[in-house]
């Protein structure tokens, strides 16, 4: 802890916005945590990931690497497999920051040195190859970092933080967990939250940092087509469960295209279809899974009434018995709701990196996708939450893609791979930064 500190050089003039710690002592401080800490730590992380929900060792290792630093009180299996750090510090605000932990059913071809190997059983006993293929080993690691780094400057802010080791993220599960474990109750109700993500697609030494809605609502819906088994040269003496399904299969797109307004962004997605065992039989049941995602939750509800609705009605337009009516279950254990950054805390903190770094710290992030996140489960009513991305790829790989070089890997692809030393500093110095400015003590 002494090299930390000393690693921090207080000569810059006072500075309302980070409690007159400069970006650049901070950026030397954690680059020397890096090279004699932090760099081993991450390397562990990602030869060694975990499944969603049995993150056993890897919240074994955070609780461990918490306690380490001076004054934290770390409590463990909250929500699960969750780990949560309280670092009190006098009076003042409270900030929860927030790190997933769990990798994915993905057999790692990165080509790195450091790559996994492990296989694991799942949370039903399934054994697979695991992956951090999210970039969550950033995540975790970077929190570390943050919590040594503020551990460090205690003269420097006032409150109290609060360091989320969350599970499950990657199957929308351990934010919900964690907070019907009473995490406002047992370690107190923040005024801020914040977390970050690593991402692949924007360039290293840069942040995506925007108001308004950054991550959408997303739901798994099952629906199950039921038919009448028939010889597959016999059809009319069945109901062909696969046709029927094929038919919901379009209609749910053709409900998008007509009865979504257009300027509500809206998916609906079937990713799988299962039906039938041979070529000569109609089956007697076809099973569609279903992603649903949407921008707001009027415009949610919406979707899944319509697909209510939609696969019961084209059960009975093909003939369907009413015992035998499709069967929809939206599975409320994977449900995320919108991540919507708040403004106020958004444009403070964009003033903050921009006078800590200059403009170039920004990129600009284009939504072409509606991905999810749990971490809004954490941002409760009153609570001030912001959620933003930390560049990950070498601008000079990006451009090479864009030149028709080697695609730079997306998330969750088994080749994934980003530069987790640029990460790790840059998410662990605006988090630090964030709070220096957030919990600034009077006078210092």
């Amino acid at each position: 802890m002494k090299g930390l500190i000393s690693a921090i050089l207080l000569t810059a003039s006072a500075s309302a916005m980070a409690a007159d710690v400069t970006p650049a002592d901070l950026e030397k401080a954690v680059a020397q945590d890096w090279s004699t800490y932090l760099a081993p730590l991450y390397d562990h992380f990602h030869r060694n990931p975990e499944l969603s929900a049995v993150e056993v060792n890897t919240a074994a290792r955070m609780a461990k690497e918490l306690r380490a630093v001076k004054g934290m009180e770390v409590t463990e299996k909250v929500g699960g497999t969750g780990v949560v750090g309280v670092l009190k510090n006098g009076p003042g605000p409270v900030i929860l920051l927030r790190a997933d932990m769990d990798g994915l059913p993905v057999e790692e071809k990165s080509g790195l040195a450091n790559a996994s190997k492990v296989r694991q059983k799942d949370r039903s006993g399934v054994e697979q190859p695991v992956m951090h293929a999210c970039g969550h080993d950033t995540h975790i690691t970077g929190l570390v970092a943050t919590a040594r780094q503020l551990a460090a400057l205690k003269d420097k802010w006032s409150g109290t933080v609060i360091f989320v080791a969350q599970p499950a993220e990657e199957i929308v599960g351990g934010a919900k967990k964690m907070m019907a474990d009473n995490l406002y109750q047992r370690f107190g109700k923040p005024d801020y939250a914040i977390g970050w993500h690593v991402a692949s697609a924007l360039p290293t030494g840069t942040i995506g940092l925007a108001e308004g809605v950054t991550y959408s609502a997303a739901d798994t819906v099952d629906i199950v087509v039921p038919g009448i088994g028939a010889h597959g040269a016999s059809p009319q003496s069945g109901k062909d469960p696969i046709f029927i399904a094929s038919d919901i299969v379009q209609s749910l797109q053709g409900f998008i295209g007509r009865e979504i307004a257009p300027l509500k962004p809206a998916v609906i997605t079937v990713g799988a279809f299962h039906a039938g065992s041979k070529h000569n039989i109609i089956s007697d049941k076809a099973e569609l899974s279903v992603t649903v995602r949407a921008d707001d939750l009027e415009t949610r509800n919406k979707l899944i009434d319509g697909i209510k609705r939609i696969s019961v009605q084209t059960g009975r337009k093909w003939g369907l018995p009413e015992d035998k009516l499709p069967i929809v279950t939206v599975r409320e254990d994977e449900r995320a709701i919108p991540n919507i950054n708040d403004t106020e805390l958004t444009r403070r903190l964009h003033a903050l990196y921009a006078k800590a770094y200059g403009d170039k710290i920004f990129t600009t992030v284009t939504r072409d996708s509606m991905g999810a996140e749990d971490f809004p489960y954490l941002v409760g009513p009153g609570v001030k939450g912001v959620y933003y991305n930390v560049g990950g790829t070498p601008q000079a790989a990006l451009d090479a893609a864009k030149a028709g070089g080697p695609p730079v890997p997306s998330h969750h692809s088994p080749l994934f791979k980003v530069d987790g030393e640029a990460a790790v500093k840059l998410g662990a110095q605006t988090m630090t930064l964030a709070v220096l400015d957030l919990a600034a003590k009077p006078g210092s």
